[in-house]
């Protein structure tokens, strides 16, 4: 039987020649595609004068600078809050989800699969404009119900997807389910689980963006207002472009810190496995001559 060379894999075989110098060749044209498309909205942005010192002085006004400021501000702080009670919350619906009470497993799976279905804004709106509730709160709520059903599948999926064998042989030591589930499951169910964790982190952050239909001063809020405060063609391009990059920025922060966290995970003692010594050709068993 042929051996698989060292870059093969069980799900195809390693590419050849020409099928390297093929997928070169697709990079290379989605590249040239990628560049003139990039060049026909700077060609774009030129031609209508966005560039103008004109439409960029305005943002060297401390009153603006300081707008801008509070509504980043306001959108930070309803993403620590919603993401913190959304991990709280997708952690108790999991734990519902694999109980082994029927009750509980059938309305933790009801409460997740309304939350996940509904859309987020229609719950913001509801909530602010049903329950009258403040405009943080409800937006809050919203992001919180939703990011946290889906959290909660990802914690399902991801304590189910530790081998069976883990879990047997926990409570073959005679550990408790709960034991089983901190000291066993959890810990190595968090190094899969963390990139689809960071990932819904992101779409919270980008959803606190919602905030400003109900006239929450968040970030995109603070830009509409200045935009519509300027007297010139097309005000809302500068803006956008001086909101988006910090938009990106900050999910890019995230993905940062997702991978820091994981290689911290991988370089830890605890999460590593130990060496075992091979064995050596002429090792006897005890009591064997």
């Amino acid at each position: 039987m042929k051996a698989l060379s060292h870059d093969s894999t069980a799900l195809y075989d390693v590419p050849g020649p020409r099928t390297e110098r093929r997928h070169k060749l697709y990079g290379l044209l989605s590249t040239v595609i990628l560049l003139a498309l990039a060049g026909w909205l700077l060609y774009l942005l030129f031609d209508t004068d966005q560039f103008t010192a004109t439409k960029w002085t305005p943002f060297e006004y401390t009153g603006i600078q300081e707008l801008l400021l509070k509504g980043l501000g306001n959108t930070l702080k309803a993403f620590a809050i919603s993401a913190v009670l959304a991990l709280a919350l997708g952690g108790l619906l999991a734990v519902g989800r694999l109980s082994e009470h029927r009750p509980v497993r059938w309305l933790a799976t009801l409460l997740v699969e309304f939350f996940r279905a509904m859309p987020v804004l229609v719950m913001i709106f509801f909530v602010f404009v049903a329950l009258k509730v403040q405009p943080l709160p409800a937006l809050v709520t919203g992001l919180t119900l939703y990011n946290g059903s889906v959290l909660a599948e990802v914690f399902r999926s991801g304590v189910n997807s530790v081998e069976r064998g883990q879990r047997e042989a926990a409570y073959a030591l005679g550990m408790r389910k709960t034991q089983v589930m901190t000291h066993v499951l959890v810990p190595q169910a968090v190094r899969a689980m963390l990139p689809a964790i960071i990932s819904q982190l992101v779409v919270a952050l980008k959803d606190t963006s919602l905030g400003y239909l109900i006239t929450y001063e968040e970030f995109l809020h603070a830009g509409k207002l200045i935009a519509s405060n300027l007297d010139y063609d097309l005000p809302f391009i500068p803006v956008v472009l001086v909101i988006s990059p910090i938009y990106i920025g900050m999910c890019m922060l995230l993905s940062w810190f997702a991978q820091w966290v994981s290689k911290r995970q991988r370089r830890n003692p605890k999460t590593e496995a130990a060496d075992v010594a091979p064995a050596e050709p002429g090792t006897l068993l005890p009591g064997v001559q």
